[in-house]
């Protein structure tokens, strides 16, 4: 048998025997499925946190934009997000967990009222479905390297693998899973990182080799891209992270306050590392020694194809090695892909049908309604993965922007209440979230260059000033006389 079918198999096979051991549990109750029953401790949620973080981007995603641009720059994705979730653990973890949320939106209800719950909801909704399909191609991707199969049947079987993931298990499957997976993606991108720059005799040598192919000198300096790029990219990060839906998830599932503060803290020294590893395999598969590099180069869909092409090439790596490098990527994008589609589950289960359609939905109800969003979700993203054709990295900033809103708001309700009316809320999401959409569409027609987070910040930021003005020319009520 293909070692890396063998791999494939065994791999998927484990993970969802570990799915089915969880069902039951999973099944007791809606807080069970959706949070892991408030019960993770600094270990499991650390590593969850870090997980979702260390997916499909930090892997597809890094490795593509590191074999586009020659250079180190796509770092700033995991770095920024380390940032983040430190700033998370001395900030915002701690009111998340007390206050017993399921959801961001959630907090928002508990911070400004229902109707900013309903907005932010639908803005965090349409963020984590371009995520999820993001996702989705990731895990395409490698299958589609492996095999020589057609686009579209990759992503459909990704599709299938990853709805049986997570629709049996919950949050329960997603924590134990993540630690499993964090393991692997480690030992097996680190052997295939230090096999790679044993090959190229190197960081001296690679460099040399990519700065006749056109890299900058300072290749290596992950500012080299210009910082315009480089500093949406560390907002996005930072900001993306307080209003994550995914990310933070496990820390509403955290056993207390104290825990999820801690492992926000500890998941930074988990996710820093994985960039430079990813990347510089990136730069590898630059250099041409492996594979002739032009068609990927040529189509943004093979560039997605880089890591999992190398992993492949026997020139490069024996085949049970690249297997288990393999392994690592897969498990990469698994430990992302089940919290981000999970994300939308959530999202849609507690503030879209609890929230809005049926308030009075028992327990069984919620869990029932939330498998079957599990299978819809999944469908959905289908399309959109296979038509989809931007650079992995610069689509998933889409939802980083509207997530950015999300972040601004929640830091003003917890600390500077005053400064922000409910009218500011709403108008921030509904205006952030059409500014981010219009900046795509004029991006796409060549009409602007500005990026989707400074786009969304700055639009937030505008959008509450006349939220403001417009909602201090009413009268001042609290959260629950608004929903009165």
């Amino acid at each position: 048998m293909n070692i890396y079918l063998l791999v494939i198999i065994s791999y998927f096979a484990l993970i969802t025997l570990i799915s089915l051991l969880t069902k039951k549990i999973a099944g007791r109750s809606a807080a069970d499925y959706l949070i892991a029953g408030r019960n993770l401790g600094v270990v499991a949620c650390a590593v969850v946190v870090a997980s979702e973080w260390l997916g499909g981007m930090s892997t597809i995603g890094v490795s593509e934009k590191a074999f586009q641009t020659g250079t180190m720059q796509p770092i700033l994705y995991n770095i920024s997000t380390a940032i983040g979730m430190i700033i998370i653990g001395f900030t915002v973890a701690r009111h998340y967990r007390e206050n017993n949320v399921h959801t961001v939106s959630e907090m928002l209800e508990k911070l400004f009222g229902k109707k900013a719950r309903a907005i932010s909801a639908i803005a965090f909704l349409f963020a984590y479905i371009t995520l999820a399909f993001v996702q989705l191609q990731t895990c395409a991707s490698v299958l589609s390297a492996m095999f020589d199969v057609p686009w579209l049947h990759s992503v459909v079987v990704s599709s299938l693998i990853i709805t049986l993931y997570t629709y049996i298990g919950g949050m329960h499957a997603l924590a134990i899973t993540g630690i499993i997976h964090v393991i692997v993606m480690f030992i097996g991108l680190g052997i295939a990182s230090a096999i790679g720059l044993s090959d190229m005799n190197g960081l001296a040598s690679l460099h040399e080799r990519l700065v006749i192919l056109g890299s900058p000198e300072n290749l290596y300096n992950p500012f080299s891209g210009g910082l315009t790029y480089a500093w949406s990219l560390i907002l996005g990060g930072v900001l993306g992270g307080m209003a994550g839906q995914a990310s933070i998830q496990p820390i509403f599932a955290a056993r207390s306050a104290a825990i999820a503060k801690t492992s926000a803290i500890l998941s930074s020294l988990i996710i820093a590392p994985f960039g430079i590893m990813v990347a510089l395999l990136g730069l590898i598969a630059k250099t041409g020694k492996y594979f002739e590099t032009a068609p990927y180069l040529a189509d943004p869909q093979m560039m997605k194809m880089v890591l999992p092409t190398l992993m492949t090439t026997p020139e490069f790596i024996h085949p049970v090695l690249g297997g288990i490098a393999l392994a690592g990527i897969l498990a990469a994008i698994l430990s992302t892909v089940g919290p981000v589609n999970f994300a939308v589950v959530t999202i849609a289960t507690k503030d879209i049908y609890h929230g809005l359609i049926n308030k009075s939905a028992l327990d069984k109800k919620l869990i029932s309604t939330a498998r079957k969003l599990v299978i819809l979700v999944n469908i959905l993203t289908i399309p959109l993965a296979y038509y989809g054709t931007g650079a992995i990295l610069d689509t998933a900033y889409i939802s980083y922007g509207i997530r950015a809103i999300g972040a601004i708001v929640i830091m003003m309700g917890i600390y500077q209440r005053g400064w922000i009316t409910i009218e500011g809320v709403r108008i921030a999401f509904i205006g952030g979230t059409i500014a981010v959409l219009l900046n795509i569409l004029a991006r796409n027609m060549g009409y602007t260059v500005i990026q989707d987070t400074y786009m969304a910040i700055g639009a937030a930021i505008i959008s509450i000033v006349i939220g403001n003005i417009i909602g201090k020319r009413k009268p001042r009520k609290l959260p629950s006389e608004t929903d009165n």
